[in-house]
């Protein structure tokens, strides 16, 4: 028997079959083979059609079906991982009335600084644990705004997971932790924000329903099943944003764990039982896919670094090196301190950990007699992780106590300068894990029927390595004193 997982993203969708009894991962399949396309109508907006979506994830069930002989009945439940903070809107048909807004798209930023104003900034810090922000309340108060009339159309609003599964089941609900990414979720009444309902004038009956981030959310129905091949019947026993999703796919659910990814744009999301917010404007708080249970409260505290891979993998390509790992290599030969060369590598936007400044990437103290590609590898590692360090000084501003690091095996932390940087200056082991959103999403169906513990021992079989810290501390901070050194300069000016 076996769990199927579904990875919901912006560029693809993956699905991930995986032995019921083992958690043994049997198979991943990835639709459509090239990116889907984002749709860009304006400058700052970003669109993707639902229907789509439903099309790749139909296909990519059927291929890994096929693919391995796999029949209905042998799938016997269903994880939902999606990108975070999209916005889908439908009629009473179930129809999608536009594309989805979804998470890279700016439109509404202004509409969410306005209600931080207006809401007040203490109630947003204490009861929404943010800035309503450019999440998904402000993309649907943009709706009202600028398209009344298919805002009058609304039955339900969804965030992208949810369209999945209903396309699935034919049932519309949501969770907590959905409705919190969502920034419609009051943390201290344990329900539906309705400061933010008020203000941004959205009526409550557009909200679905919620379930159990665990449990028999809903069943594939006659529908559903045509479209994929699965069984009429067949639970969807698990659903959550791509981020929390990939912190329980690394077994972080306490707090002091951190879960950390080094792609495009980096992430460092730390687990925290505390509800006193201190970085707000610069870090996301949203209820974490164990919150409420078993009394638990647990947040999910999401730092994101947007200049993170994207350096490296430009100066991969205007180096035009072959690989990754001949960079590292070319990296290892230069001592710690880069000689003197600092990066700063924020060149993707604007960094909300930095207020939302958009400083570009920095090359700083070059010498053409002395320097070569080499020192410049180095210094791009040493910058996106002293970043990382300091982003997690943040958390640390923000109640965190951190006690362990884990990561997948397929970023930035397959560096053993990146990783070492990381581990060393912040004292923690940092473990590695063969594993995917997909694959942890088909797993977390165990959680309901079985509990954590059988959850917990699928990871040990994923075991890659562990970075321990190192000896060279004095010099790693000397070099990390002198980079945040010139950070300051730039933010000050």
């Amino acid at each position: 028997m076996y769990y199927l997982g579904i990875d919901l993203g912006s560029s693809s969708v993956k699905i991930a079959l995986v032995e019921k009894t083992t958690g043994a991962s049997i198979a991943i399949v990835q639709e459509p083979e090239n990116e889907m396309s984002i749709y860009a109508e304006k400058k700052g907006w970003a669109e993707q059609s639902p229907i789509d979506w439903w099309k790749h994830v139909c296909k990519g069930i059927r291929k890994i079906k096929n693919g391995f002989s796999v029949s209905e009945n042998d799938i016997v439940g269903i994880g939902i991982a999606y990108q975070m903070h999209g916005l889908v809107i439908v009629d009473k048909k179930g129809k999608p009335l536009r594309p989805s807004i979804i998470w890279c798209d700016s439109r509404a930023v202004k509409i969410g600084e306005r209600a931080y104003q207006a809401i007040g900034e203490r109630l947003c810090d204490s009861r929404l644990l943010n800035s309503p922000g450019n999440f998904t309340a402000s993309k649907l108060a943009w709706v009202q705004q600028n398209e009344p009339d298919v805002y009058k159309r609304i039955h339900k609003f969804m965030l992208p997971g949810d369209y999945i599964a209903y396309r699935l089941s034919n049932t519309i609900n949501t969770t907590i932790s959905g409705l919190s990414e969502g920034v419609f979720w009051d943390f201290e009444t344990e329900g539906i924000s309705n400061s933010v309902l008020s203000h941004l004038k959205i009526d409550a009956s557009l909200i679905p329903d919620i379930a159990e981030t665990f449990g028999e959310q809903v069943f594939v129905s006659a529908e559903g099943a045509k479209g994929t091949g699965l069984k009429i019947g067949t639970p969807i026993m698990y659903r959550a944003g791509d981020q929390p999703n990939n912190a329980l796919s690394l077994n972080v659910f306490e707090p002091g764990e951190i879960a950390a990814t080094g792609g495009t744009s980096g992430v460092v999301y730390a687990i925290g039982d505390k509800q006193s917010i201190r970085e707000t404007s610069r870090v996301n708080n949203f209820a974490h896919v164990n919150y409420g249970k078993e009394g638990r409260k647990y947040i999910g505290k999401l730092l994101c670094i947007n200049g993170a891979g994207i350096l490296y993998k430009w100066l991969k390509i205007n180096f035009g090196i072959a690989s990754y790992g001949e960079m590292n290599d070319l990296a290892s030969t230069v001592p710690i301190g880069s000689d003197g060369i600092i990066i700063i590598p924020f060149g993707n936007g604007s960094e909300r950990m930095l207020e939302n400044k958009k400083t570009g990437a920095r090359l700083l103290n070059l010498d053409f007699n002395r320097h070569t590609r080499a020192h410049i590898f180095r210094a791009a590692l040493e910058g996106i992780a002293f970043s990382y360090v300091y982003g997690m000084e943040l958390l640390k501003n923000d109640g965190i106590i951190a006690n362990a690091i884990r990561v997948g095996n397929d970023n930035l932390f397959r560096s053993g300068i990146f990783s070492d940087i990381i581990a060393t200056l912040s004292g923690l082991k940092i473990e590695m894990y063969n594993t995917t959103g997909a694959i942890g999403a088909a797993r977390a169906c165990a959680i309901f029927e079985h509990g954590n513990k059988m959850f917990s021992s699928y990871i040990q079989n994923d075991y890659v390595k562990t970075f321990e810290p190192s000896r060279t501390r004095t010099a790693y901070e000397t070099a990390y004193k002198n980079w945040k050194t010139e950070l300051g300069i730039i933010l000050n000016q």
